[in-house]
């Protein structure tokens, strides 16, 4: 299953407090994405990360690994020029469903 990429929204709203806020609501809307086909973040085996500014990934790094713990799947990072509605992280996933 691949999740398209995901806002820190909530509630259509941007999140505030910064990347790290952005990326735990984020990575939330994965997991409900993810919930709602029976699965969940442990079954995610591949992320990439849109940062609108490099010099966020220590914080983006600490709530990604807040959220996926000791078993995190293989991630890329890329700084990009801008995201949808001035956001500073995006995250796509992909999550391998056992049938």
């Amino acid at each position: 299953m691949v999740v398209s990429g995901q806002l820190g929204l909530h509630d259509g709203v941007l999140v505030n407090g910064g990347v790290a806020d952005e990326t735990r609501q984020a990575l939330a809307n994965v997991a409900a994405l993810l919930e709602a086909e029976g699965a969940g973040l442990a079954s995610v085996v591949k992320t990439t990360v849109y940062l609108r500014h490099m010099s966020d990934y220590a914080a983006m790094n600490d709530a990604y690994v807040d959220a996926f713990g000791e078993t995190r799947p293989a991630r890329a990072a890329v700084g990009v020029a801008g995201l949808p509605m001035n956001a500073l992280v995006e995250i796509e996933a992909w999550a391998h469903l056992a049938k």
